[in-house]
């Protein structure tokens, strides 16, 4: 079994599909199943794990992401269907180099005198599992940070906190968010919310931010920059300290591309995120002060 190709032709099949049906998304279809958790531990699965258990919740139509091993389920005092066909996961385990290996140089996945070995595992659908007992979900309780709260409400955007993505919809001038519950920490659910928050600045009603003029192709990863900037701004004139974006796709190297291109980018991107910046603000009766030597 060649476990690095099995898995990479399955990722790969997954874009073909997506980019086949005409997705604005090659990850839409996927991610509106929410991240893929453990239903006994409740936490989320990571690396390579995510997508190919996306790959396996689209393909058979399910409704739930929830997984569990044939020995959880046992556990748990239930039991896997009979038929019901697991799903393969991947983990590594360090391994202590032997004979030539031990004397190469690292390359990169190595750890002084180990090498990760890829190892199989198999999940099962909560689907696929029959006497399954509830499990309490021992994530603490979100904590509402009042000042970031208080930010959202005086904007009027109208926001949406349910499902399993962040977005800001222009044609109904709406921002969709993932339930406060499925972030890590409080801090990044509003980081995330204020993002989208500086997306909803440009609506033509506001701001009327439009690059497709200036940027053509990169127009998006410009106001996509322009939102990143924008939402640091509030970030950090609340003081909200470690907030990081969650479940955002990577944006650097448009954002390289585009301000390699044009040494004026970064200054129009700066200037965009300001207004943006100031706008939330003077809703929120935050109004900053601001050097116009410095700007």
């Amino acid at each position: 079994m060649d476990l690095r190709a099995d898995i990479t032709n399955a990722i790969i099949r997954m874009i073909e599909e997506g980019a086949a049906n005409g997705d604005k998304s090659l990850w839409d279809h996927a991610v509106k199943f929410g991240m893929p958790v453990n239903y006994k531990t409740k936490r989320p699965y990571s690396g390579v794990n995510v997508p190919l258990l996306w790959c396996a919740a689209a393909d058979r139509g399910l409704e739930r992401n929830e997984w569990l091993t044939f020995k959880q389920a046992q556990e748990l005092g239930a039991n896997v269907k009979k038929g019901s066909k697991g799903v393969m996961g991947v983990f590594f385990k360090m391994m202590p180099k032997k004979g030539a290996d031990a004397g190469t140089a690292d390359d990169g996945d190595s750890e002084g005198g180990f090498i990760p070995m890829m190892k199989p595992f198999w999940v099962f659908n909560v689907a696929d599992i029959e006497n399954l007992p509830e499990v309490e979900d021992t994530r603490p309780e979100f904590e509402p940070i009042a000042q970031a709260e208080h930010v959202l409400a005086a904007s009027g955007a109208r926001i949406t906190w349910e499902g399993a993505r962040a977005f800001y919809r222009p044609s109904t001038d709406e921002i969709y968010m993932p339930t406060r519950e499925r972030f890590a920490q409080p801090v990044n659910a509003y980081a995330v919310a204020l993002h989208e928050l500086t997306h909803w600045t440009g609506h033509e009603s506001r701001l009327g931010r439009d690059f497709s003029g200036r940027f053509g192709s990169e127009a998006y990863a410009f106001e996509e920059l322009v939102a990143e900037l924008g939402s640091a701004f509030v970030v950090a004139h609340l003081g909200l300290e470690g907030a990081r974006l969650e479940n955002h796709a990577s944006y650097v190297q448009s954002w390289l591309k585009v301000l390699k291109n044009d040494k004026n980018a970064v200054f129009t991107a700066s200037r965009h995120a300001n207004a943006a910046y100031q706008l939330i603000m003077q809703k929120a009766g935050m109004t900053p002060q601001s050097d116009e030597a410095a700007a």
